[in-house]
């Protein structure tokens, strides 16, 4: 009776052991996340950005898979036509009475063919199929090229928010100090409470730009991580890059600075750019296949040779086959070819023309906001700050009044917001210029 009881304990005490136990292995062995964790170093340079933008963005991925296709394709044009084997027996007389013995009264026939491809079939295929295969490589670089520009350009939208942020906090302090002080004073009597509360009010304002720069950082962030194909879309990481730069330096692009003349960017553009080696690669891949078409008009001829054994004599048999190109002469595809090739001529005419016109515009932009920033620097920025340094300073001594101070932190704040905003496009014009000469990564 004892050993029942003690069996019956131990049945009802071992669901609950069985759950301790599979509680500790889920601590000990966690689940495998959905998604792997994104390793970010801290904080994140724009090269480590680019860097790891392109080693797990699906844009690139897939271009690169573009050339493994365009490879696949490469091979199986290269290879020569199979040769073909026939058996074949006829004539033995299974119905009849005297049908005989089956390898004396039935013809049997043992032939190997080949077809040979004329007018030059193989040779043609195969060069088309290496210039597609250089056509998707100079995709690939392209895509490169065109992600390379996205991270920077996502990566100083979060740059420019963090700067525009610190901004609006200092301005935000500046007026919650202010605040304090007002309230010292109308304790004291110094001031109405109108003042007061006109203070505490136009706070509101101010408050408002931190967290429009909050949102701002946020979703540039979010972008970058993005392009990153992080499985977080919302982790918060360090930047490891600021606004300022000086105005000569070309920013680890070798052929591309401020002061480099447009000539020869052009010049660079043009015999570096992958997308307009992408244009002229598929213009001569389609010229190609043209002539693939044409001689596919020509008739290809095949040949057999084999062994024939009938009623018991030995011999050999030869052939020639050659169709007759009478109906078809394949002038569907010639057309379409020659359609092909004069689409891939206007792309690639297209192709250039917008890449000059892209060098035109961001040298443009480069010549303007470098002018731009050093106007800001040199006319409005320091007097800016010494304004409101003053402004400030007699407010707080109540020689000025508080609609003086108010508004030598707004010019303070637009004059801050316009100067971050000119650095961040100084910055991008240069990053378009060196995309648009073909300079996609900073050394």
């Amino acid at each position: 009776m004892e050993r029942k009881n003690r069996r019956g304990s131990q049945c009802s005490l071992f669901p609950y052991g069985g759950r301790l136990l599979f509680l500790a292995v889920l601590i000990v062995f966690p689940a495998p996340s959905s998604g792997q964790e994104l390793d970010l170093p801290s904080p994140l340079s724009l090269k480590a950005a680019i860097r790891i933008a392109l080693g797990k963005n699906p844009a690139v991925k897939a271009a690169q898979n573009g050339v493994e296709i365009s490879q696949a394709l490469q091979l199986d044009a290269s290879k020569r036509l199979n040769p073909a084997f026939t058996l074949n027996t006829e004539g033995w007389r299974a119905f009849s009475p005297d049908q005989g013995p089956f390898f004396r009264t039935a013809e049997t026939f043992a032939l190997f063919s080949y077809e040979i491809e004329t007018a030059g079939k193989r040779s043609l295929r195969t060069r088309a199929a290496d210039l597609g295969v250089e056509t998707a490589q100079a995709g690939l670089e392209d895509q490169r090229r065109l992600l390379t520009l996205q991270v920077e350009r996502a990566y100083f939208r979060a740059v420019l928010a963090s700067a525009n942020l610190e901004v609006a906090q200092s301005v935000l302090g500046e007026i919650d100090r202010v605040i304090g002080l007002n309230q010292v004073r109308y304790t004291r009597g110094e001031i109405s409470g109108g003042e007061l509360k006109r203070s505490e009010v136009e706070r509101l304002r101010f408050l408002d730009d931190v967290f429009a720069a909050q949102l701002e950082l946020r979703n540039a962030k979010s972008e970058l991580l993005a392009l990153f194909a992080s499985p977080d879309l919302s982790r918060d990481f360090q930047l490891g890059e600021t606004l300022p730069v000086n105005l000569s330096q070309p920013l680890g692009f070798p052929e591309v600075s401020s002061v480099s003349s447009l000539v020869k960017l052009q010049e660079t553009a043009l015999r570096q750019r992958p997308d307009l080696r992408e244009a002229l690669r598929e213009e001569q891949r389609a010229d190609t296949e043209t002539l693939h078409q044409r001689a596919i008009r020509s008739p290809n001829v095949t040949v057999q040779g084999g062994y024939k054994r009938t009623e018991g004599f030995h011999a050999l048999a030869l052939g020639v086959t050659v169709p007759l190109k009478v109906f078809n002469r394949n002038e569907g595809g010639i057309a379409q070819a020659e359609a092909e090739l004069a689409r891939a001529r206007n792309q690639a005419e297209l192709t250039r023309t917008a890449l000059l016109l892209e060098i035109q515009k961001a040298y443009n932009a480069i010549q303007v906001n470098r002018e731009r920033v050093r106007y800001l620097e040199e006319e409005y920025l320091r007097k800016s700050d010494q304004s409101r340094e003053i402004v400030t300073a007699s407010y707080r001594l109540g020689e000025a009044n508080l609609i003086d101070f108010l508004d030598a932190e707004r010019a303070y704040r637009e004059t801050r917001r316009i100067y971050n905003q000119a650095l961040y496009e100084y910055r991008i014009s240069l990053y378009e210029l060196a995309a648009a000469v073909g300079e996609g990564f900073p050394q």
